[in-house]
């Protein structure tokens, strides 16, 4: 069965693969899935769902090997402060769980910013909207369905 983002893509006529992979609690992290459904962490983008202080709720994609800079997002959005959303409110706010969040199809319309690093590759790997399925796309292509802001957003991940 088609999730909401993937008939999100269908309905824009945009190429897309959906890859299913086995679900682990243990491993519902981006660099696990990254290997799950054979893409590079690099490649395969977590959606962060964040809150700013003055633009309310914001989804941020960022590379699975990476972590997200919450001064560059603040700064790309024009907050002051971007925090995480609490993992209990992720479900109320775009439908999703947490593990299975999509750059598209949420609930609500919210903006979405994409790291300019997926650029740098000819396909991504994003959630399909549930654990275990994941889309694979040209990068332009989820800018595109998302109407996405590219900014510098990311920064290494701490050890």
């Amino acid at each position: 069965m088609k999730t909401i983002a993937a008939r999100t893509l269908d309905q824009l006529k945009i190429d897309y693969e959906l890859r299913a992979y086995e679900v682990s609690e243990d491993e519902l992290d981006a660099v696990s899935v990254a290997r799950k459904v054979n893409m590079p962490p690099e490649a395969t983008f977590k959606t962060l769902v964040t809150r700013g202080d003055k633009t309310g709720v914001i989804l941020a994609c960022v590379p699975g090997d990476a972590e997200l800079d919450f001064k560059k997002l603040a700064a790309a959005t024009g907050d002051k402060k971007v925090e995480m959303v609490a993992v209990k409110d992720i479900q109320s706010l775009t439908g999703y769980i947490r593990g299975g969040v999509s750059p598209l199809g949420s609930k609500k319309k919210y903006p979405l910013y994409i790291d300019r690093s997926a650029f740098d590759h000819e396909r991504v790997s994003v959630s399909a909207g549930r654990r275990g399925l994941q889309m694979i796309l040209a990068p332009r292509d989820l800018q595109r369905a998302a109407n996405a802001i590219i900014a510098d957003l990311a920064k290494p991940a701490s050890k």
